[in-house]
């Protein structure tokens, strides 16, 4: 019920790997790196600590930008649910930190990252009518708001089988 949100910083460690579950769900996963520095005052310089690995899984729309837009060595900010999984393999017990993330996104303070939005396909309930309340033929329309010569317009909505002026 209460779940441990953190936020890391780090460094992509694999390639983000996709898959395709048979229920159609996407999900991608890769390993990220955070290594802890400290200022050492005996050498005046920051020193590398330790280097903590977590695995991060994304799901759905997520996961298909993560695999587009995040490689290898890139610095990267993750915000998400952390798990931490005991498994046992050849005898030995293992620990492993996952976070099912939120949010992905490069790390601006250490480089420069140009956005591109993502258009995603509305479903279609069935043809749409102009006129009806929430119907393509009436964005940003009503009796208060007649439409606008200098609005920008949309375009339209594939379920509108008139197309765009007609």
């Amino acid at each position: 019920m209460h779940e441990t949100l953190v936020t890391v910083v780090g460094n992509v460690a694999t390639r983000p790997e996709f898959r395709e579950a048979a229920n159609g769900t996407v999900s991608c996963r890769f390993r990220l790196a955070a290594t802890v520095r400290r200022w050492d005052r005996r050498r005046e310089e920051w020193a590398d600590a330790y280097t903590s690995f977590y695995t991060v899984w994304a799901w759905r729309v997520l996961a298909a930008n993560v695999v587009a837009s995040v490689s290898v060595g890139e610095p990267v900010v993750v915000q998400g649910k952390l798990r931490i999984q005991e498994q046992e393999r050849d005898g030995r017990r293992w620990l492993s930190a996952d976070i099912d993330a939120v949010s992905v996104g490069h790390d601006l303070a250490r480089g420069t990252s140009a956005f591109r939005r993502v258009v995603q396909a509305r479903p279609c309930a069935g043809p749409a009518r102009r006129g009806s309340p929430g119907s393509p033929g009436t964005w940003g329309r009503s009796r208060r708001n007649p439409p606008v010569r200098n609005r920008r317009r949309r375009p339209p909505h594939p379920c509108d089988r008139r197309g765009p002026g007609r």
